[in-house]
């Protein structure tokens, strides 16, 4: 027996706390009756859940890691025609973005149909380390990259402390390679962070996330997560 919400989020349709809502609205049915109680157990091989009107099914939990191309869209549609995220991974399953990577940002993007999962490495306490590279405008000396590492304020509150290091200059071009490493994942931080001293970004990858890389992948393939990565990754989110 598990937890209605559990199993609603274990399905793919969406996050365990978007599930309670869903609940509490009184737009899920067991076994034909509306549940509203958030505590109510279901047998996932006998009840039958119904969300929205629509019956569930549960699907094998899947977990994808892409080299994320530039130029993609980090959603599984686009009004616009554009290339998705999702047009990259063969699978049946109703898989989305753990997060968002910038059209313009390349990298390392998670996909899953577990939405229990995405919730838990999405949650803000969830401070998971994600190393960015990053090509500037400029040569930033030792005390703009202390900047970044103290922390910048935005218009959305002062970032976090980061770690920044100067991979190489080139001084005849005016640009630079620096690798910031940050844990939080507000919109364009990162671009955003470079603005705010002065330096540009002209070129922005993600390399890693957590301990999770890109080695052995090109632009635009993928790999499945090993079982043993996805079990350090919720141990990440619970400590």
């Amino acid at each position: 027996m598990e937890r209605l919400q559990k199993v609603i989020a274990q399905a793919g349709i969406t996050s365990r706390r978007k599930a309670e809502q869903l609940i509490i609205e009184g737009k899920v049915q067991v076994n034909g009756k509306t549940v509203t109680e958030l505590g109510t157990k279901v047998d996932t091989n006998h009840d039958e859940v119904v969300v929205n009107g629509v019956p569930l099914e549960k699907e094998e939990p899947v977990y994808f890691l892409l080299y994320k191309p530039q130029g993609v869209i980090s959603s599984v549609d686009d009004d616009k025609g554009r290339k998705v995220v999702t047009d990259f991974i063969e699978t049946d399953q109703r898989i989305y973005p753990i997060g968002r990577l910038d059209y313009d940002t390349s990298g390392l993007l998670l996909l899953t149909n577990d939405g229990e999962f995405a919730n838990l490495l999405m949650h803000p306490k969830f401070k998971i380390q994600k190393t960015y590279i990053a090509k500037i405008e400029g040569i930033p000396d030792r005390q703009a990259l202390k900047k970044l590492e103290k922390g910048i304020k935005l218009d959305d509150g002062k970032t976090a402390p980061a770690k920044a290091k100067m991979i190489k200059s080139d001084r005849k071009k005016g640009t630079s390679i620096i690798e910031l490493t940050i844990h939080e994942g507000r919109n364009r931080q990162v671009r955003r962070m470079f603005d705010a001293i002065g330096f540009p970004v002209m070129k922005l990858k993600r390399e890693r996330y957590g301990f999770l890389n890109l080695h052995g992948l090109n632009a635009g393939e993928y790999r499945v997560l090993k079982p043993h990565e996805v079990k350090q990754l919720r141990e990440l989110s619970v400590t």
